[in-house]
């Protein structure tokens, strides 16, 4: 195996980097880090099976080595002075309160997606409903919400 097959993984690396990485200069750093690497391992004759997932695994694990490396701001007196966010979190606890008044079936789904799941596909395959019934519960809920907290407020 020779490090000419890591040219065809450099578009895959660099756009997983450019989701790792807070900038796209180091995001350029990780993925030149991850095939110096790999070349090495490659060159010392190391056997890899799935080259392009360890590839990944091993971009990934670059990446998490310069979070952990990553300078801290150093605390100042107007950090603490941050004001808080009551009337997001009212909002929110109103937002809650009106989807407990929905329906079952609505509020099921809307159940999850408080829970994160947010793809009706998704949404569809852990409940087993069809992908349009999903798709016009929510809709429904979403409307029902949408008059209830207008109205409320």
């Amino acid at each position: 195996m020779t490090p000419r097959r890591l040219v065809p993984l450099i578009p895959m690396l660099t756009r997983r980097a450019r989701r790792l990485a807070r900038s796209r200069t180091e995001a350029e750093d990780i993925v030149q880090d991850t095939l110096l690497k790999l070349c090495q391992r490659l060159r010392d004759g190391a056997s890899i099976d799935d080259l392009p997932a360890y590839a990944m695994r091993t971009l990934t694990n670059r990446a998490r080595r310069s979070w952990q490396h990553a300078g801290t701001d150093e605390l100042e007196e107007t950090h603490a002075l941050t004001e808080p966010d009551a009337l997001i979190r009212l909002d929110c606890a109103d937002t809650l309160a009106a989807i407990t008044t929905l329906p079952p079936p609505q509020r099921h789904l809307m159940d999850l997606v408080v829970a994160g799941e947010t793809s009706p596909r998704a949404l569809a395959k852990a409940t087993g409903l069809p992908l349009g019934t999903v798709m016009s519960r929510l809709a429904r809920a979403r409307a029902r919400l949408r008059l209830t907290l207008h109205e409320d407020g």
